[in-house]
């Protein structure tokens, strides 16, 4: 999760970047390609925002993009136009989740997903089949199995489905954190998912997902479509998230600081910091008295809300900017105990240097050595310790090493570079 100040920023030096090539990319009669996404690519502000965004960034350097989108938060309605100067058109249609949700709820169908019709639009569905009988689209980029629906069976000389995660994996493992009766509907929502999500592994040329490791564990789902399975690695703005920038300490003086970023009506987030305030901060603060636990990210739960009735938990809700509290923080916590794919907090705050402790469902997918550029474990106990090593300095090159990782391994020129493999120009 990355909430930043400077995302206009961003987006204009991606905006100039596509333009310095536009006179060439016409020249050429660049192909259109119709992209679609459960959300508005637009600011990245979280997990599946920050790989939309840079993916559609690339694709953008080389084709005329159709951008289809849903828009849950009306918020980001004023985001529209800072896509305008990447993307030939843009069809932005607003739902809300709320209704979406109980629509999909009262008119269940059997044998299929609930998350096929809360991602549903009609006027999105109807944009579409305009788009495609006005324009020449031969190319389909599809992010998300939300939107899966709108795309099976439309015909394209290349069609790439883009799952980032085994969605379906994710409610089967709610679905074993949770009581009767949402324990069932997670696990139906498990069994009807990885069908679509099959289905249109198949329907695809090609599907991806955003580790070696996602991509693996769908292969033994779907052996069917083993041959069409790769994986696309993410990034990181190595200049926005870097440890030689400045910035003003966020913190009271005369303590050690603890840090969860992400956005915090996401359940496995919430789950993480709960878990952490309540099974891992006592006895921390038994040994540091001062040490304070800091929850910054967007839309904060009652559930994460109720931390702030615990001693030194600080729950900050929106900030404009996570990176002073990354940058200033003595460590970083990624205490998931339910994940997929991987996970940019992780990998943000290794890009700014800081020391990172995360359970092995954080690292899963991660290309980075556990003991060198960060710390795992998933007991309390061995948690609280090797935070305690941290503050002693018992681990001082773990910052360093684990900006290298990064480096070495995520940057988003380097991450996206398949794709040209997968969309090449026309001849």
């Amino acid at each position: 999760m990355t909430e930043l100040a400077s995302d206009d920023n961003m987006t204009a030096n991606v905006a100039r970047s596509v333009q310095n090539e536009r006179v060439t990319r016409e020249e050429k009669r660049a192909p259109a390609l119709l992209f679609l996404c459960h959300r508005i690519p637009y600011p990245p502000n979280k997990g599946e925002k920050i790989r939309a965004f840079h993916v559609l960034s690339h694709l953008a350097r080389s084709h005329a993009i159709h951008l289809g989108c849903l828009v849950d938060d009306a918020a980001d309605l004023v985001h529209v136009d800072a896509l305008r100067d990447i993307c030939a058109s843009i069809g932005c249609f607003t739902i809300r989740p709320f209704w979406q949700r109980v629509r999909a709820v009262v008119g269940v169908r059997p044998d299929r997903p609930l998350t096929a019709d809360i991602f549903y639009s009609r006027g999105l569905a109807r944009w579409i089949d305009d788009t495609l009988s006005r324009e020449m689209v031969r190319r389909i980029f599809v992010f998300s199995s939300g939107m899966a629906g709108y795309a099976i069976g439309r015909p394209g000389e290349i069609r790439v489905f883009d799952m980032a995660d085994v969605d379906s994996e994710k409610w089967q493992a709610y679905s074993q954190h949770h009581h009767w009766p949402m324990a069932a509907i997670y696990r139906r929502e498990a069994r009807t998912l990885l069908a679509l999500e099959r289905q249109a592994a198949l329907n695809f040329d090609t599907t991806l997902f955003v580790s070696e490791a996602e991509a693996a564990r769908f292969a033994t789902l779907a052996p069917e479509s083993r041959d069409r399975i790769r994986w696309l690695d993410n990034g990181v703005d190595l200049e926005t998230f870097s440890p030689h920038l400045s910035f003003d300490c966020p913190f009271a003086e005369a303590t050690a600081n603890i840090v969860f970023t992400g956005t915090m009506d996401y359940w496995p987030n919430v789950d993480a910091v709960v878990w952490f305030a309540e099974r891992v901060l006592p006895a921390l603060r038994q040994r540091r008295p001062a040490i304070q636990f800091h929850v910054v990210g967007a839309k904060p739960s009652g559930r994460v809300l109720q931390l702030r009735q615990l001693p030194a938990v600080n729950v900050t809700g929106w900030v404009p900017d996570v990176r002073p509290f990354l940058a200033h923080a003595d460590v970083a916590v990624a205490p998931l105990r339910v994940a997929r794919g991987t996970q940019n907090k992780v990998l943000e705050a290794m890009a700014m240097g800081r020391p990172v402790i995360a359970t092995p469902e954080a690292f899963e997918g991660l290309r980075a050595v556990p003991g060198r550029d960060l710390l795992l474990c998933s007991d309390p106990e061995e948690m609280v310790q090797r935070i305690i090593e941290i503050l002693d300095g018992r681990h001082p090159s773990l910052g360093i090493a684990a900006r290298r990782a990064v480096e070495h391994h995520y940057r988003w020129a380097e991450t996206l570079r398949p794709l040209d493999d997968l969309f090449p120009p026309e001849a």
